[in-house]
């Protein structure tokens, strides 16, 4: 393990695991996402878990799709998964298997369940089943069904797979404990009958297996050694290691896999539930899946966060046993890191402010040095021209300034960013009295913005050649919903309840000519104002569309 990864307890367990025997290279695990929606930063802890625990030990980690549901999977949600895995760093090299790859050899093993009169044929519905099974401290009663004869349950099981019957016919329930005090242990459901088209497999299937069934199988088919999940499955895991001790499955294995739960994802101001974020795209109240605004992979790296950033964030805050709220602005504090070190800085106005500067010539252009990135001399510089007319921002300006302004004021200096030290001398008004423009003079031997006397020019503005300059949309965004713990909502109210009807705004803004040319996913930083990116689907030449990723400002570090 890397020395400067802090101990949380799934690291504690592997490194007992190893302690006690298993070699480094045995540690497995899996990532087993349902391909019904694009990831989110949720997920990306858990992968970046999965994941990182097997390269941490020279192991390997497994991608496993969990598609048991046809109803809702598509192929497209595989190709997204697969994408966003990739894109956070992470290769599964040959391992990409189904839990539909493995659809026989569950069948086999229910069969054998049933066989051994461990499973049986159930006629109730899920609405009755549980009334059957009653409530925590209170044993329920056994399915009148319970003790069907194994031949006959194994002969329904049979013609279910046949496709004999409709939906809701049967169930197959495991035969374990009805006054268990875990409520997942009595006669839970392992098949139930479902006449849809599944993604891979068409339909050749009518029966499918349930999730508690499929995955502790797959994972003792695949060798999985660390089986890492969120804590809502903690009270799975003695159904987990039950269908693994009661089948044949048990007898193939060198190592038992072990279910090990850790407490999920839960950031402020975000929702994390893949069904309400479904029900977001489905009513069209966001753009998609990958609406910047959302928190899932695509939407944050459309909006610039970095691979790299998201990595940092799931590392920072760690790996716990009890469930909390973490703060957006840790998020958005670790991307802001990883942006200063790799963003390209230009220059762009948002209000622009026409200024004319008197002793230029007119049609005179000067091609000015600007550095790329002040903390990467191997970004190089970029020309930026200068011409007799510029814009700066409106609120760069004041005609009353209060003591300490170190921007413009009539009589005052400041230092144009890579050009030269300008001074206000006139300020020209429109018939309703408001500021239309400023006129202003250079000192021609400061070019760079040194003064060549060496007096002292405090404020350092940006600004854009208005010859030059091209429009542009910046797409300015705040988070989708105005209350911070979405897990927790109101009795009585709905989540939608919450959206912020001021998530996303559209602004008109002026920029640097050769940011028209800028690629969707390099990050930007447009000097003094904040973070953006070149929008995926919007952007063009012709049509720059810039989304902001983060501001300037850190207030998490504070």
């Amino acid at each position: 393990m890397s020395q400067d990864k802090p101990m949380h307890f799934i690291r504690q367990i592997i490194a007992q695991d190893i302690a006690e025997g298993l070699p480094p290279s045995a540690v497995h695990t899996r990532f087993p996402p349902e391909p019904n929606g694009c990831l989110h930063i949720g997920h990306a802890k858990a992968f970046c878990l999965d994941f990182g625990m097997a390269l941490e030990n020279g192991g390997k980690c497994n991608l496993r799709f969990d598609d048991t549901n046809p109803d809702k999977e598509e192929t497209r949600f595989v190709d997204a998964i697969k994408e966003d895995v990739h894109w956070l760093g992470f290769d599964w090299e040959d391992r990409e298997y189904y839990a539909s790859d493995y659809f026989e050899k569950l069948y086999e093993l229910a069969e054998e369940l049933i066989k051994n009169g461990k499973a049986y044929a159930c006629t109730l519905s899920a609405d009755e089943f549980k009334e059957y099974r009653g409530v925590p401290g209170q044993p329920g009663k056994p399915s009148p069904w319970r003790d069907r004869p194994p031949e006959e349950s194994l002969d329904i099981f049979r013609r279910m797979r046949a496709g004999e019957f409709e939906e809701g016919a049967y169930v197959i329930r495991a035969k374990i404990d009805m006054a268990s005090p875990n409520l997942h242990m009595r006669d839970p459901a392992i098949y139930r009958i479902k006449k849809a088209e599944h993604h891979r497999t068409g339909a050749k299937w009518c029966i499918y297996p349930m999730y508690d069934f499929a995955h502790c199988l797959s994972d003792a088919i695949e060798g999985i050694t660390h089986s890492i999940c969120t804590l809502e499955f903690e009270v799975h895991r003695p159904l987990y290691d039950w269908f693994i001790d009661n089948t044949s499955i048990i007898k193939t294995l060198a190592v038992h896999p072990r279910q090990y739960e850790f407490a999920r994802l839960n950031l402020s101001y975000t929702m994390m539930s893949k069904r309400k974020l479904q029900q977001l795209v489905a009513e069209n109240i966001v753009e998609g899946w990958d609406d910047p605004r959302m928190p899932t992979l695509a939407g944050m790296r459309r909006r610039g966060y970095t691979a790299a950033a998201i990595r940092n964030f799931c590392e920072v805050i760690g790996v716990t046993k009890f469930n909390s709220l973490t703060e957006l602005a840790l998020l958005e504090h670790c991307v802001r890191q990883d942006l200063n070190k790799v963003a390209k800085r230009a220059m762009a106005v948002f209000d622009p402010l026409e200024v004319e500067i008197e002793n230029w010539e007119e049609g005179k252009v000067d091609m000015l040095d600007a550095v790329n990135n002040p903390e990467d001399e191997s970004a190089g510089i970029r020309k930026i021209p200068f011409s007799k007319r510029i814009y700066i921002e409106r609120a760069d300006f004041m005609e009353n300034p209060p003591k300490k302004y170190f921007r413009l004021s009539p009589g005052g200096e400041v230092r144009l960013r890579y050009a030269y030290i300008m001074r206000c001398k006139d300020v020209v008004k429109d018939a309703e009295g408001n500021i239309a423009k400023l006129i202003c003079t250079i000192d021609t031997e400061s070019r760079g913005g040194n003064a060549p006397d060496g007096r002292k020019v405090k404020g350092t503005i940006h600004w854009v050649s208005a010859d030059h300059a091209r429009e542009a949309v910046a797409r300015l965004y705040e988070p989708l919903f105005t209350r911070a713990d979405m897990s927790d909502l109101p009795e009585g109210s709905d989540f939608k309840d919450f959206l912020n009807p001021s998530s996303v705004e559209e602004k008109k803004i002026l920029i640097e000519p050769s940011l028209a040319d800028a690629r969707a996913g390099e990050p930007l930083q447009f000097e003094r104002n904040a973070y953006f990116m070149a929008d995926a689907k919007l952007h063009s030449p012709q049509h720059p569309v810039f989304n902001r990723t983060v501001a300037l400002k850190d207030s998490y570090s504070k």
